[in-house]
């Protein structure tokens, strides 16, 4: 090593003692997991480079397949499987695409002519309704889940937020603010969250406002895609709108002030995921957040566990959202 690593500054960083940190580096048995784990990180955080000793021996090789990172949903996503993995000694593949890349066809075959133990989607062509289901028959000797857009036709356990519980709380959310003109911005038709947070936002709408027309507008799960939307959306008189993303209400904001309007005196907007960092836009965001740490371990915890030999059916967990009230939203005021 270049550099000598100070036991205590370890242990103070990993709230570990410094016996443990010892027997982390020089790879003793005797140390738990957790514990483990928490000295490695300290390792990386604190910028020491880790002994070779302490590099576990991979129990395998595991496909992790995730949209574009553009999206900072994704990356999370990432990090809290991976962490689950690491934990239990698997190393994981990561597998991103974007448009014109390799498709997810194209990684599932690489990814078997790796080996790998198992494969997690997150928000893959399960979650597309246009997309024929019957290439994940193919993958009956590969364990596999998915996460996000469960889809009843491909036989695998999925792990997904309540999209229709998240549209209808956002709705209730504007409705007790006053918003009587409320508008939806959603992703592609084609996509299942997109159909369920529509869904949700319908029920919810027909509820308040019995046969009145609801304002939904679909476009990109983008900056962009969310601009455009609220350009509709505010033609229409929406004086509160929800964007099934993030990124999305970034866009809604953006075109409101472009319209010399204010978030949230004029207009009030609600996003979708709570993302990194999203607390600290101006104003802050008022967001459905989505359980992304809990859908994770419950993902990887049973793929780990279909390797492991078990039988697990393929069945749908739904996590419920929680509403996270920022600056971005406000009373109506005529």
């Amino acid at each position: 090593m270049t550099q000598r690593i100070r036991l205590s500054d370890v242990a103070r960083h990993a709230k570990v003692s410094t016996a443990t940190v010892s027997r982390v580096i020089n790879n003793r048995p005797g140390v738990a997991k957790d514990k483990r784990r928490a000295v490695l990180a300290a390792l990386d955080v604190l910028g020491y480079e880790r002994p070779a000793q302490t590099d576990s021996t991979s129990g395998g090789l595991i496909g992790l397949i995730v949209p574009e990172l553009s999206n900072p949903i994704f990356p999370l996503y990432a990090q809290e499987i991976e962490q689950v993995l690491s934990t239990e000694g698997f190393t994981p593949l990561l597998c991103t695409q974007s448009p014109g890349g390799i498709t997810e066809d194209e990684y599932v075959r690489i990814l078997r002519e790796r080996k790998v133990k198992g494969i997690i989607f997150v928000s893959g062509l399960h979650a597309d309704a246009d997309s024929d289901p019957r290439r994940y028959a193919d993958l009956a000797d590969t364990p596999f889940v998915t996460i996000n857009g469960p889809n009843p036709d491909v036989l695998a356990p999925s792990f997904s937020c309540d999209d229709e519980d998240a549209t209808a709380r956002a709705f209730a959310h504007l409705l007790s603010l006053g918003h009587r003109t409320i508008g939806l911005a959603v992703g592609p038709n084609r996509f299942i969250p997109t159909q369920k947070k529509v869904a949700g936002f319908t029920a919810a709408h027909e509820q308040a406002f019995g046969d009145k027309e609801p304002a939904i507008v679909s476009s990109l799960y983008t900056m962009e895609g969310g601009q455009a939307a609220a350009a509709e959306l505010l033609k229409r008189g929406c004086t509160g709108i929800i964007c099934a993303s993030d990124p999305m209400a970034l866009g809604a904001i953006r075109q409101v002030r472009q319209e010399g309007l204010r978030v949230p005196d004029d207009i009030s907007v609600i996003g979708y995921d709570d993302t990194p960092l999203i607390a600290y836009t101006h104003p802050p965001l008022t967001t459905i957040r989505q359980p992304v740490a809990r859908i994770a371990r419950a993902a990887a915890g049973t793929l780990l566990q279909m390797i492991s030999g078990r039988s697990i059916a393929a069945s749908s967990l739904v996590f419920a959202p929680e509403l996270v009230v920022r600056s971005s939203t406000g009373p109506f005021v005529p």
